[in-house]
């Protein structure tokens, strides 16, 4: 919660409870409180710019960031700094709502580096042959929980899902364990399965267990998103769908939104593009 929210609740509880102990329970100094009531009544400079952004905010369906919407301003003859587009959108809780693009980070030694296989060619004619994998996180009441989940390009189906607290080896390895367990027996000679550069898929153990199950390791290009984009749609679908609109309070309630939803997604939601759920298409493979 920003400090000017914090701000407010306390001004509205003032005469409820001791400002210093609100202060003190909202971690905020009390010059601090008093400089912003002090300036209750006054007119904000920013505040004519911040109700224009706010108005195309809601006519570009929250999407534009800074850059756009400073586009747009100066396409109304509105001339300022971005900076200034974007210290009055963080200010007034302005900013787009659609997620940003990661910035590529390397978070643990990479011993293991592979081919991009896949090449962004993510049509695949028989099942368990092209598998995508990849690490995304739920936000919680009661903190993070990471999903991470291998998908099929055959007919987009999850094949299998794991989560767990932290970002771990393990989590990655469980995920294939769980899919070789319930696919191994139809799954293709040549089996490929493409990551991004994270340093779970650059591990040893990554690197043993898909020798272990004849797995052909796939690898995405540094920081290029778009080479996995296919696991990185399934999360964006599933986040849109389910998480966004529920906001679960606790990891057992993310763990249970996410049971219903992906068996919905495998079983039952329609894909434009065939016109049957994803598993309709393998059942008939």
């Amino acid at each position: 919660m920003r400090a000017r929210a914090k701000y407010h609740i306390i001004y509205r509880r003032k005469a409820e409870y001791p400002v210093s102990v609100m202060c003190k329970f909202f971690g905020v100094s009390r010059s601090g409180y008093y400089a912003f009531v002090h300036r209750l009544g006054k007119p904000e400079k920013d505040a004519a710019l911040a109700e224009l952004i706010a108005q195309q905010r809601e006519r570009s369906f929250r999407t534009y960031g800074y850059r756009r919407m400073w586009l747009w301003l100066k396409s109304q003859n509105i001339f300022c700094n971005p900076k200034t587009v974007l210290r009055v959108m963080k200010k007034y809780d302005l900013l787009s709502e659609i997620r940003r693009r990661r910035k590529w980070q390397q978070m643990g030694q990479q011993l293991h580096k592979y081919q991009n296989l896949l090449n962004r060619d993510f049509c695949a004619d028989r099942p368990n042959s092209k598998w995508v994998t990849d690490i995304s996180y739920i936000h919680t009441g009661q903190g993070v929980l990471y999903l991470s989940m291998i998908r099929d390009l055959y007919d987009n189906s999850i094949v299998a899902y794991k989560t767990g607290t932290q970002q771990t080896v393990n989590l990655v390895l469980d995920t294939i364990r769980l899919a070789m367990k319930q696919e191994k027996k139809r799954a293709a000679e040549e089996l490929q399965l493409h990551s991004d550069q994270g340093f779970q898929y650059t591990s040893q153990a990554y690197f043993q267990l898909t020798q272990q199950y004849g797995i052909t390791p796939s690898m995405s290009r540094r920081g290029n998103c778009y080479d996995n984009a296919m696991a990185e749609n399934f999360f964006s679908i599933l986040k849109t769908e389910c998480i966004y609109r529920h906001k679960p309070a606790t990891f057992t309630e993310a763990n249970e939104m996410l049971e219903r939803y992906i068996y919905f997604y495998n079983h039952e939601r329609i894909q434009l593009k065939t016109g049957e759920a994803p598993l309709a298409r393998r059942l008939s493979a």
